[in-house]
């Protein structure tokens, strides 16, 4: 056999490597698809997972709880809205001096109001609110009452016409008293305020309708006396109360949005002598100017009837109230049916122009350091008067034929008052208050009438 040359076998592998080139050629190829179509597929796979993590993280978000912080307090609630709960606080810090009274009554700095509260929903139905006072009778409170607890109920949220409130809460009479602590425009209520239920224990139906123009409360309670708080059943016996309220004019835009009146009552019974069943009645600086005798029993019924009205319209506000409180009393044998009566009317005007509310003010230019914001500042001033009936003071006090209810010598007749105060908001959380108010008697001397009282009270109120 011959022997390839050289030239032979370069020749011979240039025609292997040209008959094989076409072949290899569509193999780099196929496999450069297949590199293709599972880069693809990778990317559609990456693709998805990312879709559903950003579907995850939108879930979780739509589900997470919002916490929020503004000059109404701090609340922390789930994404729909309908589980809440909510922490706020009104704290009032007092001076008290009253001139040309020889002593007969304390200054100094009183803690009036420290009151931390929690509130909120659990779910569409359930709503509740928890208020203890931590100012104790220190401040004489509302209604001179001691308890550690203020607000404490829970409200069944069936229809806004209809709910139910259920628990310890605001009696719904007074219309000041309805008036927030820290949203009345002088340091302290009128004299209406001293014949109606302060908080009472029971259960209230309540609601609106009428677009809102027409709201009402009615429910049973276990019935407090004039001006007190009350936690337990003292008798036994139930007390009927209610309101109806009316802003007809509320979705209007005219001179008349701002007018609202109605007519609030109670009926009821009482049957003893305790805290909660016989009335003693205080001045605006908050001194105690008639009490019944201590034998003096309550015997029957115990009705109120309170009339009342606001109007505001821009910068201007007018509150005033007519109350009446008739009970049924007894002593040694001798039964009468005392009507004692006040009312109360009380302007306002805010001079830094903002809108003037029953809710309160909001400065426009909330005061700020280094700002030109000085807050609002609002002028008040109020008249009112409290009677009690002649026929607490008729009979003798000697032996087993005492029968006069209160000593006229010690006990006065009629007190009137007026008063005039400034207040300024620093902000939506920050009011000082000064005022003063002079309140004269008919009676309750041995001889003449009692000493003329003058009051001054300056406030710090700090409330979110």
């Amino acid at each position: 056999m011959s022997r390839l040359t050289l030239p032979s076998r370069t020749l011979i592998s240039l025609l292997a490597a040209a008959s094989f080139a076409p072949l290899a050629h569509a193999q780099t190829a196929t496999s450069d698809k297949q590199r293709v179509e599972e880069l693809e597929q990778r990317l559609l796979i990456l693709e998805r997972k990312l879709e559903i993590q950003t579907e995850e993280a939108a879930t979780k978000a739509k589900e997470a709880p919002v916490v929020t912080a503004s000059d109404k307090g701090f609340s922390l609630k789930n994404a729909k809205g309908d589980y809440e709960i909510k922490f706020s606080a009104l704290a009032q810090i007092d001076h008290r001096a009253f001139l040309d009274d020889d002593g007969a009554f304390r200054d100094g700095f009183v803690t009036r109001r420290l009151r931390p509260t929690i509130q909120g929903s659990a779910g569409k139905l359930v709503a509740f609110r928890f208020t203890p006072e931590f100012a104790g009778a220190n401040g004489v409170g509302d209604g001179g009452a001691t308890s550690a607890i203020v607000d404490a109920y829970f409200d069944l949220k069936f229809d806004p016409r209809a709910s139910l409130r259920i628990g310890k809460q605001k009696g719904p009479i007074g219309l000041e008293r309805l008036q927030s602590g820290g949203s009345i425009e002088l340091i302290e209520r009128g004299f209406p305020t001293e014949l109606v239920p302060n908080r009472d224990l029971g259960v209230a139906l309540f609601g609106e309708f009428a677009n809102s123009t027409i709201n009402y409360t009615i429910g049973v309670f276990n019935g407090t006396a004039d001006g007190r708080d009350v936690s337990t059943a003292d008798d036994g016996l139930k007390e009927y109360e209610g309101r109806v309220f009316f802003e007809p004019f509320k979705n209007d835009f005219g001179a008349l949005k701002g007018l609202g009146f109605g007519i609030a009552g109670s009926t009821g019974a009482k049957d003893g002598n305790g805290n909660n069943l016989i009335a003693r009645y205080r001045t605006p600086g908050q001194n105690t100017f008639f009490t019944y005798d201590a034998t003096v029993l309550a015997s029957g019924k115990h009705s109120r009837y309170v009339p009342q009205a606001y109007y505001y319209y821009n910068s201007l506000g007018l509150l005033a109230e007519y109350a009446v409180s008739e009970q049924d009393l007894t002593r040694a044998g001798t039964e009468r049916t005392i009507k004692n009566d006040a009312y109360s009317v009380t302007a306002s005007y805010v001079l830094t122009g903002e809108d003037a509310s029953f809710k309160g003010i909001k400065p426009s230019a909330p005061y700020a350091i280094g700002t030109d914001g000085w807050g609002a500042v609002e002028l008040v001033a109020r008249i009112g008067a409290l009677s009690i009936d002649s026929a607490a003071f008729e009979g003798t006090t000697a032996g087993a034929t005492a029968n006069r209810f209160a000593n006229p010598a010690t006990q006065a007749k009629k007190a009137e008052s007026y008063g005039v105060g400034v207040n300024w908001l620093l902000t939506q959380n920050a009011k000082l208050s000064t005022d003063f108010n002079f309140t004269q008697f008919d009676g309750g001397a041995a001889t003449g009438d009692r000493r003329d009282e003058k009051a001054v009270f300056t406030r710090l109120t700090i409330q979110y």
